[in-house]
């Protein structure tokens, strides 16, 4: 009898919270509708879809007839959906009542709208972290899908890899499949008939063998090349005849191997996620570091046995890499907890919406996919974060002169607040305003990113362009170097000062002397009052919060012959009209998104021996 291998085939379809509609029409011609419209020419080819969300709401509702293929599928047997957090969260870093909200919100709405709940889950960025067991388990799910490298870090072996194992937490048991890096780097890549042989490879290799593969749907098509590869020039036909035409290989759904087949055992991983997101996750120099020693292994042909020992950091890690994303993420957290404290009949759809989306994960992270630095998604996190705040502000009102440790880093932060606006200045000697919200635009003006250093920049200094790609198939995006726009070496220059509004500076002569011993010396509801010493001087800083504007007041004492210099970091609700322009108090324009604008305040005005730098012209936001 012919010895044969379970093929589990699954794609992961995902597009951001915040992400532009044009981008995401643009994904559904150039992927998902192809490889919709293919794969359901062969009902034979068994295979698993997850579709985050936030993106499923859109396609039924601007392409129904393609989401129509989809459920004909599903009801026909040859499609499993597997489940996720409703708005792509990593699970791991939100709390547990969001995590039981999320999975059960998606689940119902897959339920509600393709005909089928879902037993297995995706997890996000294949995050894994044991804690989030016991949700997953409690909404109903029986088996996620990570990746292999998870279990060799266990101490598995490759050849061990072909069928799935059992963990547990607090004695609630879910069984997890390893998903195979082999397949994952030649699907799409390599040419169909190598894979199928590479797949013919499973065949016998233990009792029930199963060939795992789950992984970004953008691949057939997204990704540089991939359409002409995978569609004009036949790379996903040829496969899936390749599949059907083999009497070795057996396409099933994860759920069917799962019925049939038992676990091999059990099994505890350690914290980790995919090898390349290890190496997103360290600082630049650890992260360089990581780069040369994988290089050096790969070089000596020892990499494949090391790898496992190899190891990166994790992705909690993007929380203290950079101040922003530990700042949105402790700000979600503290409203998620002032949902939780509310009596049951107060919290609100409206309220939960806004908090699952603040949560959705591309905003927090940066790498190859990752979108902190993507202004428009960290603009959906702070349009959620401040609408929902709004609406708790409404039933259960904070106290003013709210002073405390907003995001955990160990200095406090003290909150102006009015029902339009609010300012949270950080108390760390700078005394800027590190988040200015509207209530009425549901948006932050403190929203903007600090640059850093990141250990890719020697490939920009020593501009390689990577991509190329030894004999047929196509190059992964993990092999390319590219650049959409020419990168100077000042783009590349780490900022020195922490972002935000009114971070000060005393400039006399040459010298420019960042102010950063400011003492809070008095506050109230409405402002707050800053004293630093300068010398044998003094500046006196007060913010003030007045009806839709923010001010901020400067005095000197004993500082002569010298100016205040003022920086105020904006971040505007639009990339260009009226609402991306900084527009003076006589409809003069005096700059837009992206650009870099210095002003000289028009008069000095002197009082005894203090010195008040005044703007006459305050901008109007």
């Amino acid at each position: 009898m012919t010895q044969t291998v379970s093929l589990l085939f699954g794609v992961h379809a995902h597009q951001p919270v915040g992400n532009f509609p044009g981008v995401i029409d643009d994904a559904h011609l150039r992927c998902y509708r192809p490889f919709l419209r293919t794969l359901h020419r062969f009902p034979e080819f068994r295979f698993a879809v997850h579709f985050s969300g936030w993106l499923l709401d859109y396609l039924l509702q601007k392409f129904p007839e393609d989401m129509a293929l989809l459920r004909e599928m599903v009801a026909r047997g040859q499609v499993e959906l597997f489940g996720a957090g409703d708005t792509e969260p990593v699970l791991a870093v939100i709390p547990e009542q969001d995590r039981i909200g999320q999975l059960t919100r998606f689940s119902d709405k897959l339920e509600a709208r393709l005909g089928q709940r879902p037993q297995g889950a995706w997890l996000t960025e294949r995050v894994w972290e044991a804690t989030v067991v016991p949700s997953l388990v409690d909404v109903g799910i029986r088996y996620v899908t990570v990746d292999d490298y998870h279990f060799l870090c266990a101490g598995k072996e490759a050849h061990q890899l072909d069928g799935y194992y059992t963990t547990e937490e607090g004695g609630k048991p879910l069984d997890l499949f390893p998903i195979s890096e082999g397949l994952r780097y030649r699907i799409p890549f390599a040419l169909a008939h190598e894979v199928v042989g590479y797949l013919e490879g499973f065949a016998g290799q233990s009792e029930n063998a199963a060939a795992v593969y789950f992984d970004d749907i953008e691949k057939f098509g997204i990704w540089p090349e991939t359409y002409e590869w995978v569609y004009e020039k036949g790379w996903l036909e040829s496969f899936i005849c390749g599949v059907l035409a083999s009497e070795k290989i057996r396409p099933r759904t994860y759920r069917e191997y799962h019925d049939r087949v038992k676990t091999r055992g059990i099994i505890y991983l350690p914290t980790t996620s995919y090898i390349e997101m290890n190496e997103w996750t360290l600082p630049a120099a650890a992260a360089a570091k990581y780069a040369d020693l994988v290089a050096r292994e790969k070089g000596a042909g020892r990499y494949e046995e090391h790898k496992a020992y190899i190891r990166g950091g994790i992705w909690k890690n993007f929380f203290s890499r950079y101040p922003e994303s530990n700042w949105m993420h402790k700000r979600m957290l503290g409203l998620s907890l002032r949902i939780a404290q509310l009596p049951g009949d107060r919290r609100t759809t409206d309220m939960l919406d806004d908090l699952y989306e603040a949560q959705s994960n591309d905003a927090y992270w940066h790498g190859l996919f990752g979108g902190l630095y993507l202004p428009h998604l960290r603009r959906a996190v702070y349009n959620a974060i401040v609408r929902l705040e709004a609406r708790l502000d409404s039933i259960a009102p904070r106290k003013s002169g709210l002073r405390e440790d907003l995001d955990k880093d160990g200095v406090d932060e003290s909150c102006l607040f009015s029902k339009e606006l609010q300012a949270i200045v950080k108390l760390d000697g700078y005394a800027g305003v590190c988040e200015f919200d509207d209530y009425r635009l549901n948006q932050n003006f403190g929203d903007t990113l600090r640059r850093q250093a990141e250990h890719y920049f020697g490939k920009i200094h020593n501009n390689t362009q990577g991509g190329e790609h030894g004999g047929e198939g196509i190059a992964s995006a993990h092999d390319r170097v590219a650049f959409k726009h020419e990168i100077s070496p000042s783009d590349l220059l780490a900022d020195d000062l922490p972002c935000g509004l009114f971070i000060d500076s005393w400039v006399k002569g040459n010298e420019h002397l960042t102010v950063q011993n400011y003492t809070l010396v008095k506050s109230d509801p409405a402002s707050m009052q800053f004293q630093a010493v300068i010398g044998d001087g003094a500046m006196t800083k007060t913010i003030n919060l007045s009806g839709n504007r923010i001010e901020a007041q400067y005095a000197a004492r004993q500082l002569t012959g010298g100016s205040v210099s003022v920086r105020l970091l904006l971040a505007m609700p639009c990339c260009d009209g009226y609402a991306g322009r900084y527009v003076g108090s006589d409809n003069n324009i005096l700059g837009g998104f992206g650009m870099l604008r210095e002003m000289e305040a028009e008069r000095l005005v002197q009082v005894a021996a203090q010195h008040s730098v005044i703007q006459d012209k305050p901008l109007c936001l």
